[in-house]
């Protein structure tokens, strides 16, 4: 089936494929909430914006160009793997390829992002240089994060403080604490992707040598997990509200409660492939939660 799959991908669709379309939402979300913040606080400097996204996508999709080079190599990434289809693993790009591609991304992210020093000073090139390094670093590298227990930390730490914060404060040249809370949810959504991924893969993983968090913590972890983090993000515009803002439509990300709910049912209920679905649910939701929440600060 893969083999008749691949013969009708072309090179470009296949870079395309490397890319991750589905996981870029997650590096848009937290340059729209941080932007969204900014705009409140008449701090909205357009032109940083737009690099401050372009970058994150660049980082976002250098990432995933790694992640699909050192699976593969680490030989956690097959053809009958139980996910999407990986490009090297398929033969539909070489690693030699791949590894030029992972220079040009994080390189050209680099260029863009001096834009950003230039406005926010060391503590952005401190932001920028780490980002590009945990992006190696999450499947490559002598101690990769996602083999040992900490691409859950790194992605909510990334996604979450980093990503919102950084985009704030390139516009603003400071921290709020507003911009810090409001991180908390954009950094909770985007790791549940993580989670539903590796509560799929978990047999998988624990047979490749592959420790994620629930390979060493068990099935229920995961779940426990997904939950937790739900709740978290659905607790946080009261946290906004109370705290910030008391504008009742800071809680504009509650319209997105009940497919929340449907992927807590779907985690607790369905196993192996039938995940796939949840997985692109939750990044939906991640995204809707996202574009609720700035539409609610802004508003």
């Amino acid at each position: 089936m893969i083999s008749t799959q691949t013969n009708t991908i072309s090179k470009t669709q296949a870079w395309i494929l490397a890319s991750r379309p589905r996981t870029l939402a997650a590096a848009l979300v937290p340059v729209l909430v941080g932007t969204a913040i900014a705009v409140h606080d008449s701090k909205f400097q357009p032109l940083a914006a737009l690099i401050a996204l372009i970058c994150a996508l660049l980082i976002q999709i250098g990432t995933n160009f790694v992640n699909d080079l050192f699976d593969f190599l680490h030989g956690t990434d097959k053809k009958d793997r139980v996910g999407p289809l990986r490009v090297i693993a398929s033969g539909l790009i070489t690693k030699r390829e791949m590894k030029i591609a992972i220079y040009a991304t994080f390189g050209i992210s680099f260029l863009f992002g001096l834009y950003l020093v230039h406005l926010g000073g060391v503590f952005i090139l401190c932001i920028g240089i780490f980002s590009i390094l945990a992006g190696i670093a999450y499947t490559a590298g002598p101690f990769p994060l996602a083999y040992n227990g900490l691409g859950d930390i790194a992605v909510f730490i990334f996604f979450g403080f980093v990503g919102t914060v950084g985009t704030y404060y390139v516009q603003a040249a400071e921290i709020s604490a507003m911009a810090f809370w409001s991180s908390v949810p954009v950094g909770a959504l985007i790791t549940n992707i993580l989670v539903v991924n590796n509560y799929r893969d978990r047999e998988e993983d624990r047979s490749n040598g592959k420790k994620t968090l629930i390979v060493i913590f068990g099935e229920r972890f995961g779940r426990l997990q997904y939950l937790f983090f739900m709740l978290v993000s659905y607790f946080i515009p009261f946290v906004v509200y109370y705290t910030f803002k008391k504008e009742l439509f800071v809680f504009l990300p509650l319209l997105s409660l009940p497919l929340a709910i449907k992927l807590i049912r779907m985690i607790y209920t369905l196993r192996g492939r039938e995940l796939n679905k949840t997985l692109e649910l939750t990044a939906k939701l991640s995204a809707l939660y996202g574009l609720l929440f700035a539409a609610g600060i802004l508003l």
